[in-house]
């Protein structure tokens, strides 16, 4: 059975996509930019500060799914300058220190409303 997970304390879907969706016992959580969920605008610039918002954004929704970090598996994030990648990694590092979940990341072109970086993930309920 799927269970569609949506909260207010992050950011409605630009599309016709759900923040999250919950099978079983794995929550499959769709990518999050550096929106302000209240405004609905990115008022942050730096890679560091975007990268703290998603993060936050993806909590939320792990939360509202009964979730946290700490139950993140897999990350797949998207960066649009691999240049950033260092600055990235060191905010990404403060909040998976404990529970190091498989990860990628790519470089690409464009992500939406000009954002600077995009994270998803793959959680898991503990049985």
């Amino acid at each position: 059975m799927k269970k569609f997970i949506s909260t207010t304390s992050a950011p409605k879907a630009v599309g016709p996509y759900s923040q999250a969706v919950l099978t079983d016992n794995i929550l499959f959580c769709s990518g999050q930019v550096a929106i302000d969920p209240a405004t609905g605008t990115i008022d942050v610039y730096t890679i560091e500060e975007q990268t703290e918002r998603v993060i936050s954004n993806l909590s939320a929704v792990l939360k509202k799914a009964g979730l946290s970090i700490k139950d993140v598996v897999q990350a797949q994030c998207f960066l649009t300058d691999m240049g950033e990648y260092q600055k990235f990694n060191e905010v990404y590092g403060k909040h998976f220190s404990k529970s190091k979940p498989a990860r990628f990341t790519v470089e690409v072109s464009e992500l939406p409303l000009e954002a600077k970086v995009e994270i998803s993930c793959i959680a898991t309920k503990s049985s």
